[in-house]
This record gives structure tokens, C-alpha cells and sequence, in this order.
């Protein structure tokens, strides 16, 4: 795909590109005018994997941009394109996940997702794709059951796989007790600054592929601190080896084995963002970087509630922050 590596996807016959597109941005929906030509510039430069969401209002520009990009002929076809979406809290009900994957389907123009996750192991009241999410409006979360959905999903072709994101370990064992198709990714917050170690030994040990999202901090949104591009560490790694400080960052993910999302609408950093494959980290880098005090980019405290299903961070975590 275009010069860029992939993984097997779980323990599918799919694959998945190491480095995507991430079009989360905050507000949501702030360039959609903007966002079709950043998409067909990122296809260009070689990007294949481009991540959605219900929330981020960005699956029509999104669809738009496919659309053009196989008539201009920039792919042949649309296998050569890997499409990501996310079912939203809003609609984490049994019986409103195959109206939702219908409903990405038809703002994306696709027949099928390669991969539908399940945004976080929450449930608000139907209605709103929002985020802060009201708080009178959290429910608990049904996993079996909205599980069973996102599987006939997979079932009836909508989606080659499914997944999860923002699942703890403890979740996703929970999960994993009674699911006929086992997730095939966990997509979370990880970067140097919040390594995830147990997180990775756990999916590893279960055949969950981990994908990356807020490599860099996600600097400059809601859910972004400045923590990982402050980092006096990886600032002197990429000064010692004359790269760029998100280089440092996404060449470490990748030496992590898993799959990683990067978002810049600037095309020069787009196209550095690919430049990660032809060196490495040495020993005493890599070392210097398991070293860096961990801290938590983005909590979630959004979904705590005294009178909601999470009342702590702990319990959402589970511990794991």
C-alpha cells in the first residue's frame, strides 16, 4: 500500500496500514470545507488508512474525497483504501448500532467499513453526538449487547472487522467472556509520555492489534496536552539525530508494533510523518524513552458522574491511569 508497512488485523485475514490519517479535530467539524482537499493531498503522498468517527462530523467530507480520489484515479480501486469509523456513545444500544453503521455508510458513500469500533466503553441517552457529553444523559453501557450488534454488523458485511477503543484490560476481558468474534483493535491514547505497557502486554497476549491515537499529545484539542512535544527527552533525540520531534515519536510507536494515527493538515508534516521507515532508534534511545515519567493525556473526565455509571476515573480506567 503505497510504500507503507501493515499488520495483521487480530486475528483476521485483514491488514492494516501501520501509519493512518487521523480527521479528528476540535471543534468538530471546523474544516469541513477544508478537509476533502487535505484528505486528497494525504492520498497523494501515500496515506491509505484513514480514520472517522460519528462524532468528529467528518465521515462526508471524508466520502467526498474517496469519491474524487477514485475518479481522478489516485487509487484504482476502493480495496486499496482502509476506512475506519466509530460508533458514537449516543448510539452504544443494541438496537441503534446497525442504524449508525448505516447512517457512516451512507455520509462515507461506502458499501462496507474495513474496521468499526466502539468509540468508549460508554452509553448517553440517543440523540446528540456530542462531546462533552451531558451528564444527566450517561446510562450504563450494555457491552454483551452492544457487542452482539457490532458483530451482525461484521456478519452482514458492513465491516470486514470490529473493535473497540478506549477499553481498559479489565474491559476488554469482560468483553471477551462472551464475544463470538473477539475484537480485532483497541484504539487508545499512547505516545512516550503514556507508554500503556500493561494495556499492550494484555492485547498482545489476546491477539488484539493496538492502534495509536494522540502520538504526538494531540497538542491544541480537547482531549491534547503539550506534554509529549514539551518533552526535553525526545526533543534532544530528534536534535541528536536531525529529525524531527514527531519522528522521534511515531518511529518509537512503529518500533512498538503497533498501528499508529497521525493528523496534520500541513503538507510538509504530512509527508514527515511518512519519513520513519528507513532508520531507527538505538538501544540507549529507546532506553531513554521507556524512562520518561508517564502522565495521562486525556482522562475522560467528561464521562464521570456522581450520579452515572463511572463515578471515578479509577472506575473507568479500572485502575489503569
Amino acid at each position: 500500500m503505497a510504500g507503507i508497512p501493515e499488520l495483521p488485523l487480530g486475528s483476521t485475514k485483514e491488514t492494516i496500514p501501520v501509519v493512518g490519517f487521523g480527521t479528528a479535530e476540535y471543534p468538530f467539524g471546523a474544516s469541513s470545507q477544508r478537509m476533502k482537499d487535505v484528505i486528497l493531498d494525504a492520498i497523494k503522498l501515500g496515506y491509505r488508512h484513514f480514520d472517522s468517527a460519528a462524532l468528529y462530523q467528518s465521515e462526508q467530507p471524508l466520502g467526498e474525497a474517496i469519491e474524487e480520489a477514485l475518479n481522478l484515479g489516485l487509487v484504482k480501486s476502493r480495496k486499496e483504501l482502509f476506512i475506519t469509523s466509530k460508533l458514537w456513545c449516543s448510539d452504544a444500544h443494541y438496537n441503534c448500532v446497525l442504524p449508525a453503521i448505516k447512517k457512516t455508510l451512507k455520509n462515507l458513500k461506502l458499501e462496507y467499513l474495513d474496521l468499526y469500533l466502539v468509540h468508549w466503553p460508554v452509553s448517553v441517552k440517543p440523540g446528540e453526538y456530542e462531546l462533552p457529553v451531558k451528564k444527566e444523559d450517561l446510562v450504563p453501557i450494555d457491552i454483551k449487547s452492544v457487542w452482539e450488534a457490532m458483530e451482525e454488523c461484521q456478519k452482514l458485511g458492513l465491516a470486514k472487522s470490529i473493535g473497540v477503543s478506549n477499553f481498559s484490560c479489565k474491559k476488554l476481558a469482560t468483553l471477551l467472556a462472551t464475544a463470538k468474534i473477539p475484537p480485532a483493535i483497541n484504539q487508545v491514547e499512547m505516545n512516550p509520555v503514556w507508554q500503556q505497557k500493561k494495556l499492550r502486554e494484555f492485547c498482545k497476549e489476546k491477539g488484539i492489534l493496538i492502534s495509536v491515537y494522540s502520538p504526538l499529545g494531540g497538542k491544541g484539542t480537547l482531549w491534547g496536552t503539550n506534554l509529549v512535544m514539551d518533552c526535553e527527552c525526545l526533543k534532544q533525540i530528534a536534535n541528536d539525530k536531525g529529525k524531527t520531534h514527531a519522528q522521534v515519536c511515531l518511529r518509537w510507536a512503529y518500533e512498538q508494533g503497533v498501528s499508529v494515527l497521525v493528523k496534520s493538515f500541513n503538507k510538509e508534516r504530512m509527508k514527515e510523518n511518512l519519513d520513519i521507515f528507513d532508520w531507527r532508534l538505538t538501544t540507549e534511545e529507546s532506553n531513554k524513552i521507556g524512562q520518561i515519567p508517564q502522565r495521562k493525556g486525556f482522562p475522560g473526565i467528561e464521562f464521570i458522574s456522581e450520579d452515572g455509571p463511572y463515578k471515578s476515573l479509577q472506575e473507568l480506567w479500572d485502575g489503569e491511569i
